[in-house]
């Protein structure tokens, strides 16, 4: 594995040019030896959190070979006969799960170079006459869609999204205390049926009505996405105040980190959801990833924290998109997501959603 430099820039660099590469953590560093959290880590953190809104993590806790037997029967998946594939065809379900074939996405309305399969806690549907009016969000809860003949792409998969929950929980917690929150602050929003969801995706060059956009830049609805990706690359990110686009260059194994619209509603704005995109490979290249958006229950508000005034003074303000405002709730502002990337699946089965 290439080195890579984790300490935490000076203040003055903090204050110039974005930094010119995203920070590196150790998981297996966050905590001292009698539990307690590390001031370096958590230093170390925040300023990833707030100057670049990315960071990627090693040291997480992976099995060994749970990593590459991920991908391989990712791989494996998006092998099949597209036949095969469709017959989990998201268009099936009102709860967005399932496959999702090339360019069938839409990001900032355009199509997206990738085939996906969405997943997410598989639970009973909420029935329709129990949704009222503001809580639409509820169509979100529902089955997944897996491959008949295919059972170890769901038995790998649901392994790491439940290792990915334990990863999430450890560093909100971290994230709390290093921008002066207790370690429990979220706590509540995340009792009960957790919502987050997950996708195993494969991106694919040389699409003619997509061209270079492997995925269109965007911000992300929950708490923290936990993303596993090949090396191929492809990914970047744009920080808070900066035109250039920075890459993520991948790091066998580790997993790249970036905090969602819930934190920056929360912090207002200390804390960014920083828009990304990911360029497609070239023709004849596969990239493969595995995105995971640490959430929790579909009915959490989230209310704005009171930071330290030290931090407060460095707030910037929740992003103003008057045509994608974010919301408070949690559910509602994931479905208007949905909503929007899956314009086929709301018309056919949440017609009122559209032009939301």
């Amino acid at each position: 594995m290439t080195a890579h430099a984790t300490d935490t820039p000076s203040p003055a660099d903090a204050r110039g040019t974005a930094p010119l590469e995203v920070p590196v953590l150790d998981l297996s560093t966050m905590r001292r030896a009698d539990g307690s959290l590390d001031p370096a880590f958590l230093e170390r953190l925040r300023f990833a959190a707030h100057n670049v809104g990315f960071f990627q993590i090693v040291g997480y806790g992976a099995e060994p070979g749970q990593v590459d037997a991920l991908f391989r029967v990712t791989a494996e998946f998006f092998a099949r006969p597209e036949a095969e594939k469709l017959a989990q065809h998201n268009q099936e379900s009102p709860h967005y799960r399932g496959y999702s074939a090339i360019a069938a996405e839409r990001t900032q309305g355009r199509p997206d170079s990738r085939e996906q399969l969405d997943f997410s806690a598989d639970r009973e549907p909420v029935p329709a006459e129990r949704i009222g009016e503001g809580e639409e969000f509820w169509h979100l809860q529902g089955r997944n869609q897996w491959p008949a003949g295919m059972p170890e792409l769901e038995r790998t998969a649901m392994a790491w999204t439940a290792l990915m929950d334990r990863v999430g929980e450890d560093l909100l917690k971290a994230l709390c205390v290093a921008i002066g929150l207790d370690e429990d602050h979220f706590s509540a929003a995340f009792d009960g049926d957790r919502a987050w969801m997950a996708k195993l995706a494969h991106y694919v060059g040389g699409v003619a009505e997509a061209g270079t956009q492997g995925v269109g830049l965007h911000a992300d609805y929950g708490f923290i996405t936990l993303l596993l990706q090949d090396e191929v690359g492809g990914l970047e990110v744009r920080p808070y105040g900066q035109d250039a686009w920075l890459p993520v260059e991948p790091i066998p194994g580790a997993l790249v980190v970036n905090l969602g619209e819930m934190l920056e509603v929360a912090t207002d704005g200390y804390l960014m959801a920083t828009i990304h995109r990911v360029q497609s490979p070239p023709p004849g290249v596969d990239r493969y990833s595995v995105p995971f958006f640490y959430s929790p229950r579909l009915d959490a508000v989230i209310e704005k924290v009171e930071l330290p005034a030290e931090l407060a003074a460095d707030a910037r303000g929740v992003s103003d998109d008057p045509t994608n405002p974010m919301l408070a709730s949690f559910g509602s502002n994931m479905l208007k997501g949905f909503a929007r990337a899956h314009p086929r699946v709301t018309e056919r089965f949440h017609p009122g959603l559209l032009n939301r």
